[in-house]
């Protein structure tokens, strides 16, 4: 991935990070999407969750800077986590969770365009096409 793209994504998530409520509108967000969404959280611890998510931010980020090692250098874990054989959380939820992202991104980056929402799902797309092509293994 291009390194405009990458700095692009670092600063905005960098501003979205200072708003103290950035992880809490997401999950207000996401779990607004779709009952099913709503539903395979249900009994979700969200402080632990919302930890796990802010690394995960960073660990896609790492996937995106090396398209063609990095995904599985740093992804296999995220993958078998949840992938069929344990939280089967297959494409379409991660089409939620990406619509949701992107929507509390705008809400929360002041610096927000369509050049950070496209580095947004750029790098996030690195990572979301490598679990779903994982989810069966």
């Amino acid at each position: 991935m291009d390194a405009e793209t990458l700095r692009k994504f670092e600063e905005s998530l960098k501003r979205c990070s200072a708003d103290p409520d950035f992880l809490d509108i997401f999950y207000g967000n996401f779990l607004g999407s779709s009952p099913k969404v709503r539903e395979k959280f249900s009994g979700t611890d969200f402080d632990r969750q919302k930890d796990a998510l802010r690394a995960s931010f960073d660990t896609m980020l790492l996937a995106a800077r090396d398209e063609e090692n990095g995904p599985e250098r740093y992804l296999l874990p995220l993958a078998e986590r949840h992938g069929s054989r344990q939280l089967g959380i297959g494409a379409e939820y991660y089409d939620l969770w990406l619509d949701s992202l992107l929507k509390t991104v705008r809400a929360c980056d002041p610096a927000f365009s369509e050049d950070v929402e496209k580095a947004w799902e750029n790098v996030m797309g690195v990572g979301i096409s490598y679990l779903c092509s994982r989810y069966n293994t």
